[in-house]
C-alpha cells in the first residue's frame, strides 16, 4: 500500500494538471447526476420492530382519513376568551388558518362538541392540520397573517410543532465558522498564505464532491437532513486535518533538499498512509451506527461515512496534484508577524514536554488518569430522554406554548399518547373497550382517556390519553412501561384482542430501550474492529489495547462533562441552556462513533511517527520524544481546527445541537491535550520495549504493513520514473535539489 500511494504521489505531482482535470470531471459528473436522479431529505422518523411503531403504523393505515402533521396555535388572555368579540376574532382567525397552503383541516376552539377552552376562559387552543410532514416558511407566514387582528386585539398568540419551528433562526453556519477558525490556526502553523490555503481547497473540493454523493445517494434511499449536517461537519474537520498531516511532513520532506515529485509520493506513502488507515478506522466506526437498529442513525452513518471516505481519497490524490501544482511555492507569501518554523523541530516546546512526562511518567499519566476520572464521575448519573419544547429559549414561541399549555391545561398535555385497541368485529368488542377505557382511567398516572374513536372499518379503537405528568418526567415512562406491562394485560386477559400504547413519549421510550440494549453490540464491533486496524498498522498487541482503553476514557470524560451541564446545570447558561436537559438517547452512541474514530486519526499520526524513530534506533523513550516533537504542532492545529467546527454548534438555539457541539469539542480537547500530550507519552514510556511485542506466531500470519515507507521502495520507483522520463522527454525536469 505504501508503495502505490508513493506512486500516486509522484504521478501527481509530475503530472497534476491531468490529476486535477480527472477531480473536476468526477465533480461536474457527480453535481450533474445529483440534479436529475438525486432525492430530497425525508425526515420521515420510523421504528421497526417497536410497540410504538406498529401502532402508529396501524393508525395511519385505519383512519386515512386523519393526519400525523399538527400543530397547535394557543390563544391566552388575562382578560378572558369568552366575551363576543373576543369568539369572533378567534373564529375568523380559524376560517383564515384553513386557507394556509397545505392546511387540511382546522379545529374550532370554541366547538360544543370538543371545546378547547381551558376552566378559567383564558386560554384555548387550535389544532391546525397539514398534508405533509415539513412544515416551512410559508405556512407559518400564513399563520401569521391569519391571527394579525387577533394579536392586535392584545390577545397572545404562540405556536407549538413544526409550526413554532418553521421560522427558527439557527447558529451561523458552522462550516463559515469552521474555515475561518481553520484559515487564522493554518496561518500561525505555517506561516505562508499558500500552505494555509491548500487544506482548504482540498478539503471543500472533497466536500463538494461529498455532498452531491450524499444526494445521489438519497434517491434510492430515505436520507434526513441532520444526516447531511453532520456528514459536512465532519467532512471540513477531518478533510482538513488529513490534507494538514500529509502536507507537513511534504514541507519537511523540502526542508531536506528532495524534489517535489520525489517529497510528495515520500509525503503520501507515509502521513497519506497513516492518514488512509485513520480514516477507514473513522469509516469503520461511523458505519458502525448500523448496529443501533434505527434508520435515522444507519443514514447518519452511511452518510457520514461516504463523506470521510471522499475527503480520505482526496487528500491522498488530489493534494499531491495541488501541491505539485504549488511546487516550491508551497511557503512563499509569508503571514505578516509570524514566523516560519522548520517543519521538524526536535528542540520545540512539544518536544521538552515530552520529554519531562518521558522522565516521569506514572506521576504526569496519574495526574492525567485521576482528571479524566473526575470529569467521567457525572456518568454514573446520566439519565437519557428527548428534549422537548419545555427546553427551548423562554423567548421561543414554542417555549411559551408550551408553559401556557401545562399552566392551562396541565403537563401532561404536552405529550399525550394513544392505546390502540385491535377489534375483531365480535360482539364482546364494545364490553372490551368499556373495560380497557375504565382501566386507563383508573392509572393514577392518567389524568384524563378520551372516549374511544372507531376506525371506518370497526377493526380498530383508539384511546386518547393525558398524563398527569409531564413529558420527560420519569413517572411518564413508569406509566408507559405500567400500561404495556401490567394495566393492559390485566384488562384485556384471554381476550383474543391486541393493545399497544403509542405517541410522542412511547415512542422515544421506545428509542431508548433499543440504544440500550444496542449499546454493548455497537461498542463491541467498533472498539474490535479498530483494534484488529491497530494491530495490523502497528504490528503489536499492546499500542491498540492501550489506545482503546484512553479512547473509552476520554469519551466517558466527555460524557461527564454532558451530564454535569445539561442535566445539573453547571454552567449551563453560558451557552443559552435554562433548564436541565437529559441526555438525548441518540447522543452517547454517535458521538461515541465520531469521537473514537477522530481519536484514532491522531493516534496513528503520533504513533506512526514515534514507531518510525523507534525502528531507526530501538531507543523507545527517545523515539516518543521525537514522535511528539515532530507531530504536535500538526496535532494541535488539526484539533483546533475541529474543535472550532463542533464549538460552533453552541450557538445554534436547539438544545441537543448545542449537546452534539459540546460534546465534540470538549472530547476533542481532551484527548489532544491529556490524552496525546501526557497519558499516550506516559504509557509508552512505561512499557518500553514491550509496547512493540507481537507473539511470533501472529507476527507470521499478519501481512506486513509498512506505514513508514521502505528506502528500497523509493529507489526503485526512482529508476522507473527515470526510465518514464526518458519515454517522455517533454515533460519539465525536475532539479536535483531544493
Amino acid at each position: 500500500m505504501s508503495r502505490l500511494l508513493y506512486r500516486i504521489g509522484h504521478f501527481s505531482g509530475r503530472h497534476p494538471w491531468r490529476v486535477l482535470t480527472a477531480w473536476i470531471l468526477v465533480a461536474v459528473a457527480a453535481f450533474v447526476l445529483n440534479g436529475s436522479i438525486g432525492g430530497q431529505p425525508d425526515e420521515t422518523f420510523r421504528l421497526p420492530g417497536a410497540e410504538s411503531q406498529r401502532a402508529a403504523d396501524a393508525l395511519e393505515a385505519r383512519f386515512p382519513q386523519e393526519t400525523l402533521y399538527t400543530s397547535n396555535v394557543i390563544f391566552h388572555s388575562e382578560d378572558g376568551l369568552t366575551t363576543p368579540q373576543v369568539k369572533a376574532l378567534v373564529a375568523e382567525a380559524v376560517v383564515q388558518l384553513e386557507k394556509g397552503p397545505h392546511v387540511s383541516g382546522v379545529s374550532d376552539p370554541y366547538n360544543p362538541r370538543g371545546p378547547t377552552v381551558s376552566k378559567d376562559g383564558n386560554t384555548a387552543f387550535a389544532t391546525v392540520a397539514y398534508d405533509e410532514a415539513k412544515i416551512e416558511l410559508p405556512q407559518y407566514d400564513a399563520a401569521e397573517k391569519a391571527v394579525a387582528d387577533v394579536r392586535a386585539a392584545g390577545i397572545q398568540v404562540e405556536y407549538d410543532g413544526g409550526l413554532g419551528y418553521a421560522k427558527a433562526t439557527g447558529a451561523p453556519a458552522s462550516e463559515q465558522l469552521g474555515i475561518l477558525v481553520a484559515v487564522v490556526v493554518l496561518a500561525v502553523a505555517f506561516g505562508s498564505i499558500v500552505a494555509m490555503s491548500v487544506p482548504i481547497v482540498v478539503a471543500l473540493f472533497g466536500i463538494v464532491i461529498g455532498f452531491s454523493s450524499i444526494g445521489i445517494l438519497s434517491g434510492a434511499i430515505s436520507m434526513p437532513e441532520i444526516a447531511t449536517v453532520v456528514a459536512m461537519m465532519l467532512g471540513l474537520g477531518v478533510g482538513i486535518d488529513y490534507a494538514l498531516f500529509i502536507l507537513a511532513r511534504h514541507r519537511q520532506h523540502l526542508e531536506e533538499g528532495m524534489p517535489v515529485p520525489e517529497a510528495i509520493g515520500r509525503a503520501n506513502a507515509t502521513a497519506g498512509l497513516s492518514v488512509l488507515f485513520a480514516g477507514v478506522t473513522v469509516v469503520v466506526a461511523i458505519a458502525g451506527l448500523q448496529v443501533s437498529g434505527i434508520p435515522m442513525m444507519t443514514m447518519m452513518g452511511w452518510a457520514s461515512a461516504l463523506m470521510v471516505a471522499v475527503v480520505m481519497f482526496a487528500a491522498v490524490t488530489l493534494l499531491p496534484a495541488v501541491l505539485g501544482i504549488v511546487r516550491h511555492k508551497v511557503n512563499s507569501v509569508r503571514v505578516p508577524f509570524i514566523k516560519q518554523k522548520p517543519a521538524n523541530n526536535p528542540r520545540s516546546k512539544s518536544a521538552r514536554w515530552s520529554a519531562k512526562v518521558v522522565a516521569k511518567p506514572v506521576r504526569f499519566g496519574l495526574v492525567a488518569a485521576v482528571l479524566l476520572g473526575v470529569l467521567a464521575a457525572p456518568v454514573f448519573a446520566m439519565r437519557l430522554g428527548f428534549a422537548d419544547a419545555g427546553n427551548d429559549a423562554p423567548t421561543t414561541t414554542t417555549r411559551k406554548a408550551y408553559d401556557l399549555v401545562a399552566d392551562a391545561y396541565g403537563p401532561g398535555v404536552n405529550g399525550p399518547m394513544s392505546v390502540v385497541v385491535e377489534l375483531d368485529g365480535s360482539k364482546d368488542d364494545a364490553a372490551t373497550l368499556a373495560s380497557v377505557g375504565k382501566a386507563l382511567a383508573a392509572d393514577p398516572g392518567v389524568a384524563s382517556v378520551d372516549d374511544p374513536t372507531i376506525s371506518p372499518k370497526k377493526d380498530l379503537a383508539v384511546f386518547n390519553v393525558t398524563p398527569t405528568t409531564a413529558p420527560q418526567d420519569a413517572k411518564t415512562d413508569q406509566l408507559v412501561e405500567r400500561l404495556r406491562n401490567e394495566v393492559l394485560p390485566d384488562t384485556l386477559g384471554d381476550a383474543r384482542k391486541d393493545a399497544s400504547v403509542t405517541g410522542g413519549t412511547p415512542m422515544l421510550s421506545d428509542i431508548s430501550d433499543r440504544l440500550q440494549k444496542r449499546m454493548p453490540w455497537f461498542l463491541g464491533a467498533v472498539i474490535g474492529l479498530a483494534f484488529v486496524a491497530l494491530l495490523l498498522v502497528f504490528r503489536s498487541i499492546l499500542v491498540p489495547l492501550k489506545a482503546a482503553l484512553l479512547n473509552v476514557l476520554s469519551v466517558g470524560a466527555a460524557y461527564g462533562v454532558l451530564v454535569a451541564v445539561f442535566q445539573w446545570g453547571w454552567g449551563a447558561s453560558l451557552i443559552g441552556v435554562h433548564e436541565s436537559v437529559p441526555i438525548m438517547p441518540l447522543a452517547p452512541m454517535l458521538m461515541f462513533a465520531i469521537l473514537f474514530g477522530l481519536s484514532m486519526d491522531y493516534e496513528v499520526f503520533l504513533l506512526s511517527r514515534v514507531r518510525e524513530q523507534y525502528l531507526k534506533h530501538r531507543d523507545p523513550k527517545r523515539a516518543v520524544i521525537e514522535g511528539v516533537g515532530s507531530t504536535a504542532r500538526v496535532i494541535t492545529s488539526a484539533a483546533l481546527i475541529m474543535i472550532s467546527v463542533f464549538a460552533a454548534f453552541l450557538l445554534d438555539p436547539d438544545v441537543t445541537t448545542k449537546m452534539f457541539g459540546l460534546g465534540l469539542s470538549v472530547a476533542v480537547l481532551l484527548d489532544v491535550t491529556l490524552v496525546r500530550m501526557v497519558l499516550v507519552p506516559a504509557a509508552m514510556s512505561l512499557l518500553g520495549h514491550r509496547a512493540w511485542w507481537l507473539p511470533a506466531w501472529l507476527d507470521r500470519i499478519l501481512p506486513n504493513i509498512d506505514l513508514e515507507g521502505g528506502e528500497h521502495q523509493y529507489e526503485l520507483d526512482v529508476l522507473e520514473e527515470a526510465e518514464a522520463d526518458v519515454a517522455s522527454p517533454d515533460e519539465e525536469r525536475e532539479p536535483a535539489a531544493v
